[in-house]
């Protein structure tokens, strides 16, 4: 494994009033220690893993969840088989009581195989949970999610979103890297995805530097970072992290939100639609699509020569132009 020299930058003590304007604009990672220091959860995961787990089953309502099983010879890495025709591990709908069960049995074995509840709401599962273990700056706005296992390693992939992950039980490590290196980390499919976003092909514990030879450029824009349960991390929109659950009990609670009004779009459907319209175009075509993106889109020049009134789509999107927007691009595509 390659030694990585640059850690991320990290506030001490940091409190809720550590979460300002600033810090959740950031373009860049930040470690907030012991943010969520005096949650319940916390406490309880402090004094030993079954606590917790005694604690989550206090506000559990019996919903169904969706977890990941994985062989314990893939050491708990959840990823793709080795032809990427599927997955190396077994999805099942089972609830979180028999998780909590399962991964207090597996705490005892040698080599237990990877057990993983991923990204699930906190209210679906654990409707009072968020009374006593919240951020209070994030409470309206974010997407709030829990994800609980043993020891795993999920592939170095993005979120559209910001990110704050909560390391409430256990302890994890965050490899990050900045959007500008996805070149070298070898994405994989976009369509056909371990967890829904394409996520790095190389195993950072056995990386083949001969099949993915730019990784060794990757790794000098690595920041890594160990969380302890009370700590906490800021991850920017579209910084790449590579997730590992280093404990054989893992807690993590994270919010995502965006910093854009609910009406607008995702920028995922389109890369969808560039890829079915713009991609395969001739060269030179593709050539003046970049410019009017550039022109349009990604530096926008002002349009004074036209009158504010006939902008139409050049104006500020507002809900009743997106509406406008939606229902054109629908039309287009029903064709």
């Amino acid at each position: 494994m390659f030694e990585i020299k640059q850690s991320i930058q990290e506030i001490a003590g940091a409190t809720n009033k550590s979460l300002t304007s600033e810090l959740l604009c950031s373009t860049t990672p930040v470690v907030l220690r012991g943010l969520i220091k005096d949650w319940p959860l916390v406490t309880q995961a402090n004094m030993s893993n079954h606590a917790a787990q005694n604690y989550l089953r206090k506000h559990y309502n019996q919903n169904k969840i969706r977890t990941f099983l994985a062989d314990a010879k893939h050491q708990g890495r959840f990823f793709y088989n080795d032809d990427l025709s599927g997955f190396n591990f077994t999805p099942t709908t089972t609830t979180f009581d028999k998780v909590l069960d399962d991964l207090a049995e597996y705490e005892h074995l040698l080599n237990p195989p990877g057990l993983y509840m991923g990204s699930t709401s906190v209210d679906h599962i654990l409707p009072n949970f968020r009374h006593d273990n919240d951020l209070p700056l994030l409470v309206d706005n974010p997407l709030v999610s829990v994800w609980v296992g043993n020891q795993s390693r999920i592939a170095a992939h993005y979120d559209v979103t910001d990110n704050i992950a909560c390391v409430a039980a256990g302890k994890r490590r965050f490899t990050l890297f900045p959007p500008n290196q996805l070149d070298n980390l070898y994405i994989g499919p976009l369509d056909f995805t371990p967890a829904g976003q394409s996520a790095s092909l190389v195993d950072f514990a056995q990386p083949d530097l001969i099949k993915y030879p730019k990784f060794v450029e990757a790794m000098q824009h690595a920041q890594v970072a160990e969380l302890e349960a009370g700590d906490a991390i800021f991850i920017p929109s579209m910084w790449w992290h590579h997730v590992e659950g280093l404990s054989r009990f893992n807690v993590l609670v994270n919010y995502w939100w965006r910093q854009v009004d609910i009406q607008m779009g995702a920028p995922m459907d389109a890369l969808n639609h560039a890829l079915l319209s713009i991609r395969d175009l001739p060269q030179a075509q593709r050539d003046a699509w970049r410019d009017l993106f550039e022109h349009y889109i990604f530096a926008p020049k002002e349009q004074r020569h036209i009158p504010s009134e006939r902008r139409g789509v050049l104006n500020p999107i507002d809900e009743q132009l997106a509406r406008k927007l939606r229902a054109s691009l629908v039309n287009k595509l029903n064709r």
